[in-house]
């Protein structure tokens, strides 16, 4: 038998022995604007990453508000870890939060707290969402966190049904976010004449997505409560 033959039957016989399976698409559920949800094939992803960034008055509170009602009008358990102890649970509760599903973690200023606090609700088990504000952490101080500890959550969160999310100024997880929703404000809305008073409607936002190596950026109203 000659070496080509020889070469063309292995080749045939081994063809797709070596390739690995495909990961199933995560399941994914809404985050509660439709906006964002059609930009990002179904809303957040299921046992992966998600990095919610940008400044203050960007948006980010009221998308976490919104996919916190969302989440717990599934009648499912959720956790809050709150690093700098800003959650208002007032504000939250007018918009649509189920604040008897909602586990608020307080960490007293110490980010390092609030990711030990997060791996082990992970580890732990029965949440739907388990989120991470940062938001108000310094940008130095959230930079310190190690890649390291970005991936060991990544990894703690693979293969369960949970949505971990991480809300930021600024990105840090890098690649282990499976998708990162980039808030930033364009303008605000009033409603009343100028020269009179005038009432604030709402902040119109753009949020970048960047899912799967794909980016649109949707624009959506977050509203003056």
């Amino acid at each position: 038998m000659g070496a080509a033959v020889l070469k063309q039957q292995l080749v045939s016989e081994w063809a797709g022995a070596w390739e690995w399976p495909a990961r199933p698409e995560p399941e994914t559920v809404s985050t509660g604007i439709p906006e964002i949800d059609a930009a990002t094939g179904g809303g957040l992803p299921r046992g992966c990453l998600t990095e919610i960034v940008g400044p203050a008055s960007s948006g980010r509170a009221s998308l976490l508000a919104s996919i916190l009602a969302q989440a717990t009008a599934r009648q499912e358990a959720c956790a809050l870890v709150d690093a700098e102890d800003q959650f208002d649970p007032t504000s939250a509760a007018a918009a649509g939060v189920e604040l008897a599903r909602l586990l608020w973690v307080r960490c007293e200023h110490n980010a390092e707290h609030a990711l030990k606090a997060a791996d082990l609700l992970i580890q732990g088990g029965g949440f739907g969402l388990v989120a991470m504000d940062l938001g108000d952490t310094p940008p130095a101080t959230a930079r310190r966190i190690s890649l390291t500890s970005w991936f060991r959550l990544r990894r703690a969160v693979e293969h369960t049904p949970t949505v971990l999310l991480a809300i930021e100024r600024q990105q840090n997880a890098g690649t282990c976010a499976s998708l990162t929703l980039e808030c930033a404000r364009e303008r605000m809305e009033w409603s009343g004449a100028r020269a009179t008073s005038r009432l604030l409607r709402g902040i119109r936002v753009r949020a970048t997505s960047t899912y799967r190596r794909k980016a649109c950026s949707p624009v959506f109203m977050v509203r003056a409560i």
